[in-house]
């Protein structure tokens, strides 16, 4: 049986507003992970802060606590000094519009979840491999079966680094708005718009003359794409 250790705040991952949202649970920082398809990377280059979105791979069962794969290209000058320095990945959910009676009190429904660690480049051809295929897979599950694999060449031109989910912080928000109760009166529409990443049917490239595969529907319609 495998043991999921819970969130251990530290100095950087530790709330310090508002910290009935923060979630202890590992396996809600699994969920958002899993559920996102796309962060961002911060690192540090010449003195000045630099964030980048990406694409990403998780491994739950790589390492003590479970690894996030990113990629790049090797010359890239971020992925070059990522494994020298801490970073910083977060990955957000925007699940709803909260819109209160006033203005102070409108708000964001949304799951977030920030990593901070260095990450290691990885240099095992077998686990640089794996780490492409989480990437690859984490996006449209069962991708990396139905394509070609990246070939010598490919593969030195790409970097892939490995960070541990050791060090993380989850925040989240849901519900309604909460209004004053001194504002409760006022004639103002309150409510929450809804959020969701919506799919829409594959399209077909014009040099394919292949049906659409079974795992690229299934992705399209856990994504909501219309039947």
């Amino acid at each position: 049986m495998t043991i999921i250790t819970p969130l251990q705040p530290t100095a950087r991952t530790q709330l310090r507003r508002e910290k009935e949202r923060a979630g202890t649970d590992r396996e809600a920082l699994h969920d958002i992970l899993l559920d996102g398809m796309f962060c961002h990377l911060g690192v540090v280059l010449d003195g000045a802060p630099l964030v980048l979105p990406t694409a990403y791979g998780v491994d739950l069962g790589a390492g003590p606590d479970g690894t996030l794969y990113l990629h790049g290209s090797v010359a890239a000058r971020s992925v070059v000094a990522a494994p020298e320095q801490t970073v910083c990945v977060t990955v957000t959910h925007a699940d709803g519009l909260v819109l209160a009676r006033s203005a102070f009190h409108h708000s964001v429904n949304y799951r977030s979840a920030v990593i901070f660690g260095v990450p290691r480049l990885v240099t095992d051809p077998e686990e640089k491999q794996h780490g492409l295929n989480r990437i690859v897979d984490h996006l449209v599950p069962g991708r990396s079966n139905a394509v070609r694999g990246p070939n010598r060449k490919e593969l030195a031109k790409t970097s892939v680094l490995a960070l541990p989910l050791t060090e993380a912080s989850v925040k989240s928000r849901a519900g309604a708005a909460n209004d004053d109760e001194e504002d409760l009166e006022l004639p103002y529409w309150t409510g929450v718009i809804p959020l969701r990443v919506v799919a829409d049917h594959p399209i077909t490239n014009d040099d394919c003359d292949l049906l659409i595969p079974a795992h690229i529907r299934t992705r399209a319609s856990q994504l909501g794409a219309p039947a």
